[in-house]
């Protein structure tokens, strides 16, 4: 199985949105084909943003997202890295992700380094179609 950390906008988009590639991937974690992990700081940005009122996401299905996350999903602690990045609140999708040796899922690659274990949506479903 093929561990990932999954950044906010890729819950936020399959949460609007049942078609596109941050769906499939929640379908991925839903089916257990793709292992999440998580931290506490991770679920709580994920609640926070989700309720956004602008999103209009029924709180019903915040709630779900957020326990089908914890189900499914392995909660780690991350340590927390020194690395230089635009945005701070970023770091735990860092941290997690080098923490769990996961590949990080993000639609926001500019706010994140250079390196292999960060991939957009379509690169990562690229990337496991190959195997």
């Amino acid at each position: 199985m093929k561990n990932v950390v999954i950044d906010t906008n890729i819950i936020i988009s399959s949460a609007i949105s049942s078609q596109g590639n941050p769906a499939i991937i929640m379908d991925l974690v839903s089916d257990k084909i793709i292992q999440a992990y998580y931290s506490n700081e991770i679920l709580d940005e994920y609640r926070k943003v989700l309720a956004y009122e602008r999103l209009k996401i029924e709180p019903k299905k915040q709630a779900e997202i957020i326990e089908k996350i914890k189900e499914i999903g392995i909660l780690i602690k991350p340590e927390k890295s020194k690395i230089s990045l635009p945005d701070e609140s970023d770091r735990v999708f860092y941290d997690t992700a080098k923490a769990a040796a996961a590949i990080l899922i993000t639609g926001n690659i500019k706010h994140f380094p250079n390196e292999d274990f960060i991939k957009t949506p379509a690169e990562y479903l690229q990337k496991i179609a190959e195997y």
